[in-house]
């Protein structure tokens, strides 16, 4: 069986070791860096910091090995006076000559400082021997983060974004920085990026905050604009079948895209239930299927689950139960899981998320 609980301590070494396969804008590679991470993330499953502030590290473990093979994050407030998310937003400006009788369209890009405290879902890393199973748990690690929010929907913005990972060189630098970023502030990729989680007045304060022209930049660059790195389009469709659309806005040091839409839409936190636990049923292949969830304290554990639901109760297998710490009469919540339609409006089951 494969449980996501919430991220402990002991997590620190495998999660270090996910977070060196595959770059990742929420999941740090630097060891000081990710044990702060993890310190937040226990205090925020307690509850010990103000709801804006809080950042959840998920982790999926394989229960007969007990080893790490996955993780996901929710960061509850995006954005603020003090820690800005900074943009690039991509517009269209059409110029037309009325002597010559031609125009043309031109994409320009501006740094824009968003202060608004949007929910962000991101740092989903699965570990390759586990992408492409049967088991779908990158779709697990993906879709746990909803329910928590329709367990919690107070705790978080009404505004969910996803950051898509953009597209980086095989030793980890992008053309679109070396061309952009790098002009104004003499640092590398990483470690402007790396330097963002601590302070973002370093881009304020010496990156232009007027409109540049693209076609300033060389072909190679340009293309990069809104482009997604292979590991993460599984992610990103994921999103866009949840509703999420695309807002014009990128990432101003990879130039991956953000997607966003309004949590009270998004269908898996619209359809979570609170309910209460009655006891266990026998797994039968007509029964439904759901996520089911239980939140005591610091400790969070989901896993997908065959259920059987009357009024405001609900039974789960007794495996399920045990790995969930329930007893009759405890809370829990669940997600009834349906196959999602793409937009053509084909039926579609879960793609793996890999990196977001």
């Amino acid at each position: 069986m494969f449980v996501v609980r919430n991220a402990i301590t002991e997590d620190h070494e495998p999660l270090l070791r996910l977070a060196r396969t595959v770059y990742s804008n929420n999941l740090p590679a630097q060891a000081d860096a990710l044990q702060d991470l993890l310190v937040t993330s226990r205090r925020s499953f307690l509850g010990k910091l103000d709801a804006p502030d809080r950042n959840y590290v998920f982790t999926l473990v394989d229960t007969e090995s007990g080893r790490v093979v996955g993780t996901s994050s929710l960061i509850a407030g995006k954005g603020s006076e003090a820690m800005p998310r900074q943009v690039l937003k991509v517009r269209k400006r059409e110029h037309y000559s009325r002597d010559l009788q031609t125009g043309h369209v031109q994409i320009t890009l501006q740094l824009c400082q968003d202060t608004t405290g949007s929910t962000e879902v991101g740092g989903l890393v699965l570990s390759s021997a586990y992408r492409g199973t049967a088991d779908r748990l990158g779709s697990l690690l993906s879709k746990v983060r909803f329910s928590f929010m329709g367990m919690h929907p107070g705790d978080f913005s009404d505004r969910i974004i996803g950051e898509i990972m953009g597209t980086l060189t095989q030793d980890g630098r992008t053309m679109l920085w070396d061309h952009l970023g790098r002009r104004f502030i003499n640092l590398s990729y990483r470690e402007a990026d790396a330097f963002s989680r601590t302070s973002k007045e370093f881009i304020s304060s010496l990156f232009p905050d007027v409109e540049i022209y693209a076609s300033l930049l060389p072909a190679e660059a340009r293309r990069l604009i809104g482009h997604v790195s292979p590991d993460a389009v599984p992610a990103l469709r994921m999103l866009e079948r949840l509703g999420f659309r695309h807002n014009d806005e990128v990432d101003p040091f990879d130039g991956g895209p953000y997607l966003e839409a309004q949590r009270d839409t998004i269908p898996l936190i619209k359809d979570t239930r609170q309910a209460t636990f009655e006891g266990p049923i026998d797994e039968s292949e007509s029964l439904p299927m759901a996520i089911a969830c239980s939140h005591q304290g610091a400790n969070f554990r989901a896993t997908r689950s065959q259920y059987e639901a009357t009024g405001d109760t609900v039974r789960l297998p007794e495996a399920v139960a045990t790995a969930l710490g329930l007893e009759p009469g405890m809370p829990v919540t669940y997600t009834p899981q349906v196959r999602s339609q793409d937009r053509t409006g084909q039926t579609s089951t879960d793609q793996e998320s890999v990196a977001t």
